[in-house]
């Protein structure tokens, strides 16, 4: 059922799928993704759960209002809070996928209130370095100008070039997605990108260690970077040490970056089975 909702500086667009006396789940989907991000997902899941999938700032129908301050992650998460909260939705489990992921993060470490567990697909917790943030940034916004003034298809055909994407473009239905992504507002995408920036958002990497749900971290094994990412973020929260700081890792066979995108059919056990596990049950630190 697709829906709108206003908070303060937002006007939300989602979709919500399943009966909503369950368990809630948030979708927070990737940079130049949209609230249909995880659809096929969610067709798999929304007999059990309660799922909702929200337009970004930049992305699809959310409108964002009060300057572009709003697109950055701190505002975003707020609005997000503010969503959860006029839905009368007190705790959710999360997932969010590579920029929605690093926003899911966020969310868990300054909201843990909200939230039960969150499933983290492809994500990291931001550059550690201001040099490395300054770096970046600006390397975004060069690519941000690109996509003002440019063809929108054109950057999308560049943005998949990358290596980390290998895996996806040799999706049969990856021509299909690309089609979808093209819809977005190049105008808007380029403020998401600047404002929500790995250059642009504070360093995560401190407060892992004072993290307070049980985080489970999904990388595809052809994604070495994320591989690399996901394990130091496992060893900085102490997970692999205690139990008290639940963070586990997934490597997903055959897939790369985009996990839930090229096998649904085992990205949506994993969020299932993780989802439904007891908080009393035993958490190990684990390789698939």
């Amino acid at each position: 059922m697709e829906r709108s909702l206003q908070v303060t500086n937002y006007i939300f667009h989602y979709y919500a799928s399943g009966n909503s006396s369950h368990p809630a789940i948030l979708f927070l989907h990737g940079f130049m993704g949209d609230r249909y991000e995880f659809k096929e997902v969610i067709a798999r899941l929304c007999e059990r759960f309660y799922c909702l999938a929200i337009d970004l700032p930049g992305h699809g129908e959310t409108q964002v209002t009060g300057g572009d301050r709003n697109f950055e992650m701190m505002p975003t998460a707020n609005g997000i809070v503010q969503f959860l909260e006029a839905l009368n939705i007190g705790q959710c489990f999360l997932v969010g996928y590579s920029m929605g992921g690093r926003l899911a993060l966020y969310l868990t470490l300054y909201f843990p209130q909200y939230f039960r567990k969150a499933v983290l697909e492809s994500a990291s917790p931001g550059l550690k370095t201001e040099m490395e943030r300054i770096e970046r940034l600006q390397s975004d916004r060069k690519l941000a100008r690109e996509l003002e003034n440019g063809d929108l298809f054109s950057f999308l055909v560049r943005w998949y070039n990358q290596a980390l994407f290998a895996s996806t473009k040799a999706h049969p239905d990856f021509e299909r997605m690309l089609a979808k992504r093209s819809q977005n507002s190049p105008t808007n995408l380029a403020k998401s990108l600047c404002n929500l920036s790995t250059g642009k958002q504070p360093s995560l990497w401190d407060k892992l260690q004072n993290n307070q749900i049980p985080l489970l971290l999904l990388a595809g094994e052809l994604d070495r970077k994320f591989v690399a990412l996901n394990t130091e973020m496992v060893y900085v929260s102490g997970s692999e040490r205690t139990k008290e700081n639940p963070v586990r890792l997934e490597i997903i066979s055959n897939c790369g970056h985009n996990i839930h995108f090229e096998n649904p059919a085992i990205f949506t056990p994993q969020v299932s089975d993780f989802l439904s596990r007891s908080s009393g049950e035993a958490f190990p630190y684990s390789l698939a």
